[in-house]
């Protein structure tokens, strides 16, 4: 099996995971604003677990965003640097649709709508399907105020998982309402190296100076008020 380290640090949680020989070794924290200082040491951790060299890592995946800017610049800076000095390349993945295999993995959600807190009262929002045990999205994601959300024509309301920090922070004002809202609400890098999985077999795997973060947002600053 090929042996893919993957790390996420685009929200509050640090994780990092490793497949290895058939085996898989992770690590997470939720660590805000000690990134930067603890995701290496956790990536050093991981390898040591598993008896694995850096340089036998294969491949490296990411969460590459929708998610805290700085957060997801980290993971970006981290993979480039790895990925140029083992010349391997990057498999980059949503956090929306890592919660959503978080969802499947934890709860056996088949729909999931995820939603992870934007900041400036919008959220990060994408609905995705089980296919062959992998949380694939229907339609696109996109930033939103919770009002304005809504779910594929496709999925069954009756059967809609929840899962993402945007489900906390705009319970009330969420213009969804599911009929499950999982425990956990932070991506893993464990469900973001299933993903990457996915895609190393669909050949979808990129250059290093190819790993980009995904903001869905390009207005990052608080509009001024009008005089």
């Amino acid at each position: 099996m090929t042996t893919i380290l993957a790390i996420d640090t685009a929200t509050e949680a640090c994780s990092v995971a490793l497949s290895y020989q058939g085996q898989v070794f992770q690590h997470s924290e939720v660590i805000p604003r000690e990134h930067a200082q603890r995701l290496l040491p956790m990536i050093e951790q991981v390898l040591q677990a598993a008896n694995c060299q850096l340089s036998e890592v294969e491949a490296i995946a990411f969460g590459r965003g929708p998610g805290a800017f700085t957060g997801v610049r980290i993971a970006v800076g981290m993979v480039q640097g790895l990925a140029f000095a083992l010349a391997c390349p990057v498999l980059p993945v949503s956090n929306l649709a890592a919660l959503a295999q978080r969802a499947y993995r934890e709860q056996g959600a088949t729909e999931v709508a995820a939603a992870i807190d934007a900041r400036m009262n919008e959220v990060y929002w994408g609905c995705y399907q089980l296919q062959q045990g992998e949380m694939r999205l229907v339609g696109t994601e996109a930033v939103l105020a919770p009002e304005q959300v809504s779910l594929p024509a496709a999925f069954n309301s009756e059967n809609l998982w929840a899962i993402g920090t945007g489900w906390q922070t705009f319970a009330d004002s969420l213009a969804v309402q599911p009929t499950h809202l999982a425990q956990q609400h932070l991506p893993d890098a464990l469900d973001i190296l299933q993903l990457a999985q996915f895609a190393w077999q669909r050949g979808e795997q990129l250059a290093a100076e190819q790993a980009q973060p995904v903001y869905l947002r390009n207005n990052i600053a608080t509009p001024k008020q009008a005089n």
